[in-house]
């Protein structure tokens, strides 16, 4: 036997010795901790509901409601021991192969699965509700997820391509918003000339926002842009000549088809194209707004990402001193990137404007910064179609479960999942981190080529998002 084969087999007898197993008693006793754990922050928020009968204050216990939460965290950390174990004893660092296949799929596949089901969604929602009228809901809940994608997108090129950490997103899309408003109301401009306006003058501000973080990194980015976020919603609040304060702005114009009024006149919508005037023809075309809006940001941020700008981004987000080594003006970049991803968060902020009819600083809270940044995050920073994913998932989830009626029987009939929002949130959160650290959609294509693209993993990427 040569010293070769003599060091490979004791290698392997190494291998097989140190080759982790599931301890089940050991994950039994962590699982029954984190039960414990529940069952303390469960009480009293959980344990006790407030009922208020008059001046009187009634507490009503809900020790099942509790129970059950217990179970699902007992469950939950029984699953995270065999995750780990199984991905250990498999020899595997990143995604398994299971979750690397479906990332590759929906890099590729996803792009015109989404693009269909998006174009055809007020179609389907028509014949499955059986009328206009009765598809509103779900048309209105379009538009919704829609918005968010946009904003997602917008944040993208912050976040995941330029690697910069925002937390004050939401104040470009106040910008946007208040811009239409003040513009529309004041000078009577319409939508159309208002829309670039708004891009343009949050863009404005993102440039402004980014001169004075420049030299800012991680932690310290992120306060900045936070207090950004803060000092413009303070501003919009006590601004009163200008923003009317705290009670907003109200009788926004609404928008028109290139000129066409959708209302029941001889000159709408309806008469010009020989239709029967119904108020969801407004909506189907609020809808189909923020779709072309929405694919104009991802097909501008594409573009863009194969120009040299885009792999400056790209660069900046892997390291900033090579990428200053390599000659590349860091100071411009930076700019670059947050007037972009401030002038899609504009244009964002202008429909929500003309849909709403009505803005108030309220709407823009720091709340709104941490969705799109979860949506973010959760889809895949740097991925398109995992940002989309994500805005379904956020935005679109706690509606869809509302709807769920077995959930009623389950959690009581007041059971509403708007209130437990930001607890479904921080669960996914985790979940992420455990199972998809890198995001749903972990793999990405290379911005430049030679000879034949391949996707790339996440786990061969710094942060999993380049």
């Amino acid at each position: 036997m040569t010293a070769s084969t003599t060091s490979t087999t004791i290698a392997a007898s190494a291998t097989a010795v140190v080759r982790p197993t599931f301890d089940l008693a050991a994950a039994v006793k962590h699982a029954a901790l984190t039960a414990l754990l529940t069952l303390g922050l469960s009480f009293p928020i959980i344990a006790y509901r407030t009922d208020q009968s008059g001046a009187d204050l009634f507490l009503t216990p809900r020790w099942g409601l509790v129970a059950l939460f217990c179970a699902i965290a007992f469950a939950g950390r029984l699953a995270i021991e065999a995750f780990h174990a199984t991905r250990e004893a498999r020899g595997a660092s990143g995604p398994s192969r299971v979750a690397s296949s479906l990332g590759r799929f929906l890099s590729t596949a996803g792009v015109p699965i989404f693009l269909g089901i998006a174009l055809t969604f007020p179609v389907i929602v028509y014949f499955v509700q059986g009328g206009l009228s009765e598809s509103r809901y779900w048309v209105d809940l379009g538009i919704l997820i829609l918005t968010y994608v946009m904003l997602g997108w917008g944040l993208n090129i912050v976040v995941g391509l330029a690697g910069l950490l925002d937390l004050g997103y939401v104040a470009f899309y106040a910008v946007g918003a208040y811009s239409y408003a003040l513009l529309s109301t004041t000078f009577g401009l319409s939508f159309w000339i208002c829309l670039p306006l708004a891009g343009t003058l949050a863009a404005f501000w993102g440039v402004l926002l980014g001169f004075p973080v420049l030299r800012l990194r991680g932690d310290y980015l992120a306060i900045v842009t936070l207090a950004f976020g803060e000092i413009v919603r303070l501003v919009l609040i006590n601004w009163v000549a200008l923003t009317n304060g705290g009670a907003g702005i109200s009788s926004i114009p609404r928008v028109s088809f290139f000129g066409i009024p959708f209302n029941s006149s001889d000159n709408g919508f309806a008469a010009t194209f020989g239709l029967t005037f119904d108020a969801m023809h407004r909506i189907i075309f609020l809808y189909y707004l923020i779709l072309a809006l929405a694919l104009i940001t991802n097909f501008v941020t594409m573009r863009l990402r194969r120009l040299p700008v885009g792999r400056a981004w790209e660069a900046l987000r892997e390291d900033e001193i090579a990428c200053r080594s390599l000659g590349i003006n860091t100071t411009n970049t930076k700019l670059t990137a947050f007037a972009m991803g401030a002038m899609f968060g504009g244009f964002a902020g202008a429909f929500f404007s003309v849909r709403q009819g009505f803005v108030s600083p309220e709407s823009f809270n720091f709340l709104e910064s941490a969705i799109i940044l979860a949506i973010v995050v959760l889809g895949g920073m740097g991925s398109q179609i995992g940002v989309a994913i994500g805005a379904v998932v956020l935005v679109g989830g706690p509606e869809i479960l509302r709807n769920l009626d077995f959930l009623k029987a389950v959690f009581g009939a007041g059971f509403d999942p708007n209130e437990y929002r930001l607890l479904l949130f921080g669960l996914g959160m985790v979940a992420m981190m455990v199972w998809r650290p890198r995001g749903l959609v972990a793999n990405r294509q290379p911005s430049v080529v030679l000879k034949e693209r391949k996707a790339i993993s996440g786990s061969l990427v710094k942060e999993g998002h380049g």
